[in-house]
């Protein structure tokens, strides 16, 4: 794993520990094996949702044994995982979207399909970020189903890694795509102190602020994104462009690339289409958000973890 002791903050669905075994992807003797094997596991997936215990503490399911042969029986793409660091078990992911909720009651023991982004910040890290990864991957079998080259259907190959047309004229490979965005906390100075940047979208819940964000334009670098984002959406102008840290977040499939920015001009205009309205905070009036009928970014994203990180720097 790496270390990540140089951050200030704790990222959500980043830190997993499962070897996700890439050199057996494309060895068929072993998949066959590990599929039959009573002490595989198997992560259920329906329609973007996991299967998760109803507790306080919600976990993950995990079936092995007979259950998990079940699951495999009604599964319409089964992807490998990785292998447990811990225990040495074999980890597949199983799609069954194609089935109707009632069809499956009887393998689920009491436990719901639940959507990983409401229920993920009550998880632990470990579990949210297998589960992030097969959400991910599964959504994207679902979007590959025909070539995007000759419109031909594509079947799954090396253990859920790929899909290949099966129009023996194209037989295109395609791979699992994650979406680059860059998102950043944007922060000036005036003479009561410094100041931050928070704006909120019209698809956000009503008082909710965060952070800016957009994907990144072909031919265009990452703090060139930052720069363009900023001022496309606020107006404001922005230099010393940091990086500070990089989370998965597949809802549905982008990789959120984190920085900080200096603001060079102060005068906010809002694009009127993505931002309904932006402010310049300070630490004060986010101390005092709650009590203004005002919220920050969902606790589980980097964006609030790029607010926490400022906010604690005026400690």
């Amino acid at each position: 794993m790496l270390n990540r002791e140089s951050l200030p903050f704790t990222l959500h669905y980043t830190g997993g520990t499962i070897n996700r075994a890439v050199e057996k992807r494309g060895d068929i003797d072993w998949i066959a094996e590990q599929l039959s094997h009573s002490s595989s596991r198997i992560a259920p997936m329906w329609r973007n949702r996991s299967l998760i215990t109803q507790a306080d503490d919600p976990m993950a399911v995990l079936t092995d044994g007979d259950i998990a042969q079940e699951f495999l029986k009604l599964a319409e793409d089964v992807v490998l995982l990785g292998i447990e660091q811990e225990t040495g078990s074999t980890v597949f992911a199983a799609d069954l979207s194609h089935h109707d909720d009632d069809a499956l009651t009887h393998l689920t023991n009491g436990a719901s399909f639940l959507d990983l982004r409401e229920i993920g910040p009550m998880m632990n890290t470990e579990e949210a970020n297998l589960l992030a990864f097969a959400r991910g991957v599964m959504f994207w079998h679902r979007q590959q189903r025909f070539c995007g080259i000759c419109g031909q259907p594509t079947m799954s190959q090396n253990a859920g890694h790929m899909r290949l047309c099966t129009n023996t004229d194209c037989a295109r490979e395609h791979y699992p795509r994650t979406d680059p965005a860059v998102i950043m906390l944007v922060t000036r100075e005036t003479p009561n102190g410094e100041v931050c940047l928070l704006a909120h979208k019209a698809t956000m819940p009503k008082g909710r602020f965060s952070v800016l964000a957009g994907y990144v334009d072909p031919g265009e670098s990452l703090e060139e994104a930052v720069a363009r984002e900023v001022r496309e959406e606020t107006g404001i102008l922005v230099d010393e462009v940091r990086y500070r840290a990089s989370q998965p977040w597949p809802f549905p499939s982008s990789l959120m690339l984190g920085y900080r920015a200096h603001a060079i001009s102060e005068e906010i205009t809002c694009d009127e289409v993505e931002i309904a309205e932006a402010y310049w905070f300070s630490r004060e009036d986010l101390h005092d958000f709650s009590n203004r009928g005002y919220q920050l970014s969902r606790p589980d994203s980097i964006a609030r973890c790029l607010i926490d990180e400022w906010l604690n720097e005026g400690n």
